[in-house]
This record gives C-alpha cells, sequence and structure tokens, in this order.
C-alpha cells in the first residue's frame, strides 16, 4: 500500500459521494478511498526530442534517483529519490528539456492516439502542456500540431513547456474548444482531454473532493459534450479522436461517449491495448444505458495501477 497523506482520515466525505462511489465499486470502494488518499508516485518522461532515453536514465542514476520502467509507456519512468527528496522538476536535465515531470496515467492519451510524423493534429484542451509536448515528441517535430487552450493564463505555461520541449511543431491557438467548428481546417487526430470534475485526482488536490458536487458534474459533461462534438466535426475521415479526463463520474466518461456514438452512427469506439490493470467501464448509470460501444473505453482506478484515475476512450471516424 502506499503512504497515507497525513490527517486524512479526519476528512468528511459527502454523503452524496459516499454513496455515489460505494454503489460504482461496492466491495472495492475502501480501496479507492485508501488510494485516493495517499501520496501519488513520482513519474517523468524523456523527451526523445532533446535526448536520449538510456543517456537521461545514467545522468539521473549518477545523481541518486531510482527510476521504474512504466509498463504502458517506453519513455515513462516512476522516479523516487535515495534521500525522498522530491523536487524532480528542479534538476538541470528538467530545465533544459530532457524530460517533463508528468503523471504516469498521464500518458495514455497520446499513446492512444498514436500520432505520425507529417499530420494534422489538434490538442484541444492543451495546457499545461504535458501531452501536447508528448505528441510533438511522437511526430517528431514533423506535421501541424495546433495546441489551444480557452484563456491567456492557460496559454502561458502552455508555450513555456512547449519550448523548454523543442516543440517546434506547434501553432498555439486560444478559443473555446466548441469554437472549431467554425474553422475550415480537419485534423487527422485530435484529443479531447476535457475539462472535468478531477475525482480521480484527489492525490494530487485534496480539496477536489471537497468541492465535489453532482451539479458540478452535470455541468460539466454538458461542456465535455459539446466538446466532443466540436472536435468530431472536424476530424478527417478514417481519423482518430481520443477523449479523457482525470475524474471518474459516469457521466463525465461513458456518459459523453455515448452521446458522440449515439449521434453519429459513423463513429467507433476502439478497444485499447495496454499492459495494465483496469475498471470494467459502468454500461448503466441513473437509469441510463450507455451504447454498447462504450465498453471498449479504459477506466481506471486509482488502486488498480497505483496512479491517477483516469479515462479513454478512442474513437474512429468510418
Amino acid at each position: 500500500m502506499p503512504r497515507r497523506i497525513p490527517d486524512t482520515e479526519k476528512l468528511e466525505l459527502k454523503p452524496a459521494f459516499v454513496e455515489r462511489y460505494k454503489a460504482l465499486l461496492g466491495p472495492d470502494y475502501e480501496q479507492f478511498v485508501e488510494y485516493s488518499f495517499s501520496y501519488l508516485r513520482k513519474s517523468i518522461r524523456v523527451n526523445t526530442l532533446k535526448a536520449d532515453i538510456d543517456e537521461v536514465r545514467k545522468q539521473l542514476l549518477a545523481q541518486g534517483f531510482a527510476l521504474e520502467q512504466v509498463p504502458w509507456c517506453r519513455e515513462g519512468f516512476f522516479i523516487e529519490h535515495e534521500t525522498g527528496r522530491r523536487d524532480i522538476g528542479c534538476t538541470l536535465e528538467h530545465q533544459i528539456g530532457y524530460y517533463y515531470v508528468q503523471e504516469a496515467a498521464s500518458m495514455i492519451p497520446p499513446l492512444v492516439l498514436d500520432p505520425h510524423p507529417g499530420e494534422i493534429v489538434l490538442d484541444m484542451c492543451a495546457s499545461p502542456g504535458s501531452k501536447s509536448t508528448q505528441i510533438a515528441q511522437y511526430m517528431k517535430n514533423s506535421g501541424i500540431l495546433v495546441s489551444n487552450d480557452l484563456t491567456t493564463k492557460r496559454i502561458a505555461p502552455l508555450s513555456i513547456n512547449l519550448q523548454r520541449c523543442g516543440a517546434y511543431n506547434s501553432i498555439i491557438t486560444i478559443m473555446h474548444g466548441a469554437s472549431f467548428q467554425r474553422l475550415a481546417l480537419e485534423f487527422d487526430r485530435i484529443l479531447v482531454d476535457a475539462p472535468c470534475s478531477g475525482v480521480g485526482a484527489v492525490r494530487k488536490s485534496l480539496k477536489t473532493v471537497m468541492m465535489w458536487n453532482p451539479q458540478m458534474v452535470k455541468r460539466l459533461s454538458g461542456t465535455q459534450k459539446a466538446l466532443a462534438e466540436s472536435a468530431y466535426a472536424k476530424l478527417k475521415k478514417g481519423g482518430t479522436m481520443v477523449y479523457s479526463t482525470c475524474t471518474l463520474e459516469p457521466e463525465e466518461d461513458e456518459g459523453v461517449v455515448s452521446y458522440l456514438l449515439n449521434n453519429h452512427p459513423d463513429a467507433s469506439c476502439e478497444p485499447i491495448d495496454l499492459p495494465l490493470k483496469k475498471g470494467k467501464p459502468v454500461m448503466e448509470y441513473d437509469g441510463t444505458k450507455y451504447n454498447e460501444g462504450v465498453r471498449n473505453t479504459l477506466r481506471l482506478w486509482p488502486q488498480d495501477n497505483d496512479t491517477e484515475g483516469f479515462f479513454v476512450a478512442k474513437i474512429v471516424k468510418n
């Protein structure tokens, strides 16, 4: 078991939250809470636009860091220091863009998107840039990557990280994701890492679970459906769209994917094959039965792989 965050045993979860997640998890509920209130393992992704994986490993090992391969990502490593220090963003290698400090589950959406050099790719909700820099890495800086977000405040860290990592095939745009429907441009691949209630990320921000409420979930699911619709409208025939969140709410996850599949008969939800443990997709929630294609989505609980909770769906326009 990971180490529990101090004083979390004093936190009082909202009754509606407890009821909802006990219904979703059954006997696994207590384990879910235990992991959600435990320290998250630190992890990094080596940036092959600037550095060789083995060379970065050697440099970090020489500084007292221990690295363990993330099973589903060749460039990803869980990392800890022999002294227990956690400031892995303070090394020279990080400052010059040899690696990106990125949660291991967060590496999954760009892997599933599978961008290729020379393609036109959109990262619709890109800030702070972990997934955009990973996409540029897989594109080998060839083709066009449009990295978008909503406000100039969110664009600032995005632009800094793209520059630090040497992602020079990227164009930064500032607009609401739903507005992309007005553009003439179409994309080979689109990532919608949607704003969400963040229930899967409680290990990074305990206030998330304190802020949670059912009304917020319903409001966010409406925004997510609009983003997914906009992205699908701009996807080329034969193109791939990945929808992901760091929440575990069915209305924001399977519910959004089901909505898209029901509205677009030419859309198919494809299986995701990665070497990790995963939970069962939610096929019915709050009286609503979801589209059968939802069975192919990826639902990760924090206790499955000792990571954040995450949700990923791969959708192809046929």
